[in-house]
């Protein structure tokens, strides 16, 4: 498999309005003689792929059978401020992509959906230089946390070649009821495709990383007859097709709840964060379901009596990422299995999740 680097989601005239801070981030790499990419092929030789061979020439696939080729694709990004009396919240969410492909077809053979958020709270304005730094910061790590590179490299240690037919794992739909939208990030809510397609990706990251299982991209808002438009670092423009998905994935976010708990030493006081959602997962051809269920989670948060403002907003994301966390720790037997039968209504959960866990198997073949 070669590598062919680092990449962004969409058209040329697309990436400097979608990923400016990104692209800051990718030239002042370019510019300290360290660019993306040889930091992709440092970590990979640092921690190679179990199942393939890695190459750095694109020219090696010229003439083979399988012509299999990796980058870390980046697909959104958000810097958002948010000023509550003197404090200002700054968020740098960005996420994309894993994802192998086929380099003769350019058909997607593989992705495994990565992401990485930095959270601070500052007492001014957030410079360009402080945001920049920040950025910095989701692209290598912090906080003793991998961050995008490393965990592209995470993916494709752990990557399992295509079987000669697989089959594939996508979110297709996605439903935000009105009583839920309280709870979703500033940056997110007044968008409903947005809104869409930030639940898609933390449903999607939290079963890929979880259960180890490659899923196809969320497409709507950025793929057109499911084909992307991918730009590499080099400027080449590459149209990738993605894959009819065997089993779909549906997700309705029902609600938010947070509720007073109990009162605690020193003043504070304790909340419960909870997240409720709706989860289905179905062979579209034959109409099967392998997976039907309301779920829940509380997240317990200690507020000191000396904040005198909260976000409940990281709390409420921490209660609802917890949710689908839980669920594929369920499905790959490595979770808690008492949390699984409290939080859902479905009175065969057992049974359920021993033919979701059936299917996994199925898609990373």
């Amino acid at each position: 498999m070669a590598l062919a680097g680092y990449a962004y989601l969409g058209s040329e005239s697309q990436i400097s309005t979608r990923f400016p801070y990104s692209r800051r981030y990718e030239q002042a790499q370019q510019a300290a003689g360290l660019p993306i990419y040889q930091r992709l092929v440092v970590g990979l030789k640092d921690a190679p792929p179990q199942n393939f061979r890695i190459s750095t020439q694109l020219e090696s696939l010229r003439g083979r059978d399988q012509a299999l080729a990796a980058a870390l694709v980046i697909g959104n990004e958000t810097v958002s401020i948010e000023q509550f009396g003197n404090l200002r919240k700054l968020a740098v969410i960005i996420r994309g992509q894993a994802m192998v492909f086929d380099f003769k077809s350019m058909n997607v053979v593989r992705a495994y959906p990565l992401s990485f958020a930095y959270v601070d709270l500052l007492d001014h304005a957030p410079t360009d230089e402080e945001i920049d730094a920040r950025v910095k910061l989701v692209f290598e790590g912090a906080n003793g946390k991998p961050g995008l590179i490393s965990r592209f490299v995470q993916s494709l240690s752990a990557a399992v070649p295509p079987a000669s037919v697989s089959r594939f794992l996508q979110v297709t739909k996605v439903e935000i009821k009105p009583e839920a939208n309280e709870g979703l990030p500033a940056f997110v809510r007044d968008v409903p495709s947005d809104a869409q397609t930030w639940a898609a990706d933390v449903v999607a990251e939290a079963i890929s990383t979880r259960v180890g299982v490659p899923i196809v991209p969320y497409s709507k808002g950025y793929a057109i007859g499911n084909v992307m438009s991918v730009r590499v670092s080099d400027g080449t423009v590459w149209e990738l097709k993605l894959p009819k998905p065997d089993y779909e994935i549906s997700v309705t976010l029902s609600g938010f709840r947070k509720i007073k708990f109990a009162e605690v030493a020193g003043g504070a006081t304790s909340y419960v964060y909870g997240a409720y959602a709706d989860l289905r997962i179905e062979e579209p051809l034959s109409g099967k379901l392998f997976f039907s269920s309301a779920l829940k989670n509380g997240e317990t948060r200690v507020i000191p009596a000396s904040q005198t403002y909260v976000d409940d907003g990281p709390h409420f994301y921490d209660a609802l990422n917890g949710l689908f966390v839980k669920t594929a720790l369920a499905i790959n037997e490595s979770g808690d299995p008492k949390w699984i039968q409290s939080a859902a209504s479905a009175k065969d959960i057992s049974a359920q999740l021993i033919q979701v866990k059936e299917l996994m198997k199925l898609c990373k073949q």
